[in-house]
């Protein structure tokens, strides 16, 4: 597959700086300015020159060209613009790739993640070493696995960890089906082989892989009623009604979700309690069931004004008052209430601060496709939104965030005339490489 390597516009820069001698937010608003003078209605920002200048965008739209030539008195060729045919053949979209398919190659469109994976490196090669004794040191292992990949899924999402995750897990259960260990130990492993099996279903989830994901989390409650670990088998449970939910499964949803409150109601955590709530509640919604919707959305806050509790597993740290806002945002949205679910989605992204970088970037994306799906569209808030979204690319590893990303092209269409959404749709043909 041909790939777009990123040049930077040294011309396009002199230029600006050296013959105009401006910022690129003073750049963008002479762009404005001469558009107008020529009746181009163009919604250039200081991000779009960027762009230009940084190698983003390898030559701008036609509108862009004449106001370009225009201003500087120069043809794209001589500001640095590649004047040739530059669009390689585009990859299928992460929305549009069958199942089991490996993902798309991002070189050009993402950072290399693998190394922040190393710290699960000596335990992924530990099918190497032959197991003997399992003691409570090898369980401990085990759990830091599980810390390590949700610790780095946080903030760059799962693309550079599932197959580490996968590996760790074959060692749980060489460990678990080949080694010599007392009873206590045993159940501690089995149920830190679920928990880690849970870790690897949430990256498969991530990755575009539901039917691995249900494996795994199918895999982690059987795990947690053979350690009689109500925990965990409420964690499972509360994945499968995420999962079901996603995949179009409501009633399934609510049904799972009712079985994880159901298993750790005397378990001490009115958080955990809460967040599968909240699971309900977004199956109610996409059942399109307001009133059972609200009525589970008022249960999982008054379960989580009860505070923190000391048996609050250590997963539950991503279930902060930003997430709560989120998830309630999402119901929202799927009641069709676009107005609330854009307040919400916000309010999650101003909550979770410089924390949770995925999350963010997918609240921030909702917030996108809910300006511009509401009743009263506001497509430059949209395109606004859409343009923090897309900054996260480079970081942010998962597939959910480029469904979600087509998902807000898929939005912004009808507001294409709209100069900033066309703007924003060019910018994210470009990085993407769709067509």
């Amino acid at each position: 597959m041909a790939v777009h390597r990123k040049i930077p516009n040294a011309r396009l820069r002199a230029v600006r700086e050296g013959e105009f001698q401006m910022s690129r937010h003073e750049f963008a608003k002479l762009v404005v300015t001469t558009g107008e003078s020529m009746g181009e209605a163009v919604g250039c920002a200081a991000r779009l020159v960027a762009a230009w200048e940084d190698g983003d965008v390898r030559l701008p739209r036609a509108v862009y060209r004449r106001i370009l030539t225009r201003m500087t008195g120069r043809t794209m060729r001589d500001l640095g613009f590649s004047v040739q045919n530059v669009r390689a053949a585009a990859p299928a979209a992460a929305a549009r790739r069958p199942e089991g398919e490996e993902p798309m190659d991002r070189r050009s469109l993402l950072a290399d993640g693998a190394g922040a994976a190393l710290s699960l490196t000596l335990f992924a090669a530990a099918p190497d070493r032959t197991p003997g004794r399992i003691g409570a040191g090898d369980v401990r292992t085990v759990d830091r696995a599980v810390h390590t990949l949700y610790a780095h899924d946080h903030n760059h999402g799962s693309a550079a960890l599932r197959r580490d995750a996968s590996r760790a897990l074959h060692t749980a259960y060489q460990w678990l089906h080949n080694g010599t260990y007392t009873d206590k130990t045993g159940k501690r492993l089995r149920s830190a082989t679920g928990h880690l099996s849970i870790a690897a279903g949430w990256l498969s989830y991530d990755s575009g892989r539901p039917a691995d994901a249900r494996s795994l989390y199918n895999e982690a409650l059987a795990a947690a009623r053979i350690a009689g670990d109500s925990g965990l088998e409420g964690h499972a449970f509360g994945c499968l009604s995420l999962l079901a939910k996603a995949s179009g499964r409501p009633r399934e949803a609510i049904s799972a979700a009712q079985g994880a409150q159901c298993a750790v109601r005397s378990y001490g955590s009115p958080r955990m309690l809460s967040l599968f709530a909240l699971r309900e509640a977004g199956g109610w919604a996409l059942l399109g069931d307001a009133a059972a919707t609200d009525t589970a959305l008022v249960r999982a806050h008054q379960l989580y004004a009860k505070g923190p509790s000391d048996a609050d597993p250590a997963w539950l740290e991503f279930y902060t008052p930003a997430e709560l806002a989120g998830l309630e945002a999402l119901a929202r949205a799927d009641l069709d209430q676009h107005e609330r679910a854009a307040a919400g989605a916000e309010q999650a992204v101003l909550l979770h601060g410089d924390a949770f970088t995925r999350n963010r970037a997918l609240y921030t994306a909702d917030v996108a496709i809910h300006h511009a799906l509401t009743d009263r569209p506001e497509p430059e808030a949209a395109a606004e939104a859409a343009g923090r979204a897309l900054a996260y690319l480079p970081t942010v590893r998962s597939d959910r965030l480029l469904q979600q990303l087509h998902n807000v092209e898929s939005a912004l269409q009808r507001h294409a005339a709209v100069p900033a959404v066309a703007d924003w749709l060019e910018e994210y043909r470009t990085m993407t490489g769709v067509s």
